[in-house]
């Protein structure tokens, strides 16, 4: 069997951590401790986090990759059954459903290769590609500018060896029952994109897996906070991170805490915004004034009054107005355009 890069006894038996490190996975064990209690004592109240939370994760992780539609398109295949007219929704839907599978039956998944494998071919179920299978050629990890530009981010594993790396990955996860899973996880994601077993579709499968690595481990913020919407907010770093951790992975000499303080770092954020917001939904109406400004700050491009609302169920369209003019006064917002078709728009600075 392959070396499992990130999982040999020799690798693990050089990984250390720093003070600050500990202290970090520290707070996520102290923030899943919350997490229980906030979902045990206001499982109703969570509930527009969850539908928030499923749509920002559909778009984001497609986004991330270039696939795109209108939000409303998006909705409107999430929340209801409605038919791809696209390919790019054929693989929005895909992402619905692996998603919504993950959700709802992480409890019997195990990490497995017949899982990432079922994960992959759900993405293309409503596509002529053929998912749930692994690469047929050799494929590399490359950036492109937007003049057109091209950089070799990373060789993966080629294309004969993925099967048996795939196996060597899955074993040596299952094996690593020392390590604590907030470094399990992160280092079994990293080793998953380093091999880049599929000829597409590889960045979302690695987000799929890591929504139900981290649930099986009991820190569902998923559910209800976009991860997929943190990691495109930190697009750079996330892509600048796990390359700097791929260098020298083929020879099990590559340095993982570049991608370790950043996954670390996004879970935390999660963890803060679920409880910004669990906080906001337990007050009273003063603070709704609060979850709409949340709404406005993690919108990306221009957005219109119906996107807010959509995003803050139980708030009336008159506070997101005032909102909106708040924060248009204040030089957050412009309004471009008049009528049904004005967006607004955050300011530069």
């Amino acid at each position: 069997m392959l070396p499992v890069h990130s999982f040999t006894p020799e690798f693990l038996a050089r990984l250390s951590f720093t003070a600050d490190q500990v202290a970090a996975l520290g707070a996520l064990g102290e923030a899943r401790g919350r997490q229980e209690l906030f979902v045990h004592q206001q499982p109703e109240r969570l509930e527009s986090l969850r539908q928030v939370a499923v749509i920002e994760s559909t778009e984001s992780s497609n986004r991330i990759e270039g696939i795109a539609a209108p939000r409303h398109r998006i909705e409107a295949l999430v929340l209801r059954p409605t038919a791809p007219r696209d390919r790019s929704e054929q693989e929005i839907a895909g992402y619905r459903d692996a998603l919504s599978l993950i959700h709802e039956s992480h409890a019997h998944m195990p990490f497995s290769v017949n899982v990432l494998l079922q994960l992959h071919g759900m993405l293309y179920r409503y596509h002529p590609a053929e998912g749930g299978r692994f690469k047929m050629a050799d494929n590399a990890i490359v950036e492109r500018h937007a003049d057109g530009a091209t950089r070799v981010r990373f060789h993966p594993t080629p294309a004969i060896q993925t099967p048996q790396a795939m196996e060597a990955l899955v074993e040596g996860y299952r094996r690593a029952t020392r390590l604590p899973p907030l470094v399990a996880i992160p280092l079994a994601v990293l080793d998953l994109l380093c091999i880049h077993p599929f000829s597409d579709g590889n960045g979302r499968v690695a987000r799929l897996a890591t929504l139900l690595l981290l649930y099986r481990h009991g820190y569902s913020v998923g559910r209800y906070i976009s991860l997929e919407r943190i990691f495109e907010e930190s697009k750079e770093s996330y892509y600048d991170t796990l390359e700097r951790s791929s260098q020298g992975w083929h020879e099990g000499a590559h340095d993982p805490h570049p991608w370790l303080d950043y996954f670390w770092g996004a879970l935390l954020r999660a963890y803060r915004e679920f409880e910004d917001r669990v906080s906001v939904l337990s007050s009273g109406r003063g603070s709704k004034s609060e979850l709409v400004r949340d709404a406005i700050h993690r919108r990306i491009g221009p957005f219109a009054i119906s996107d807010i609302e959509r995003d803050c169920p139980g708030v009336s369209r008159e506070l997101v107005r005032l909102v909106l003019r708040q924060m248009r006064d204040e030089g957050a917002l412009v309004l471009e355009g008049r009528g049904r078709g004005a967006k607004w728009k955050k300011t530069s600075g």
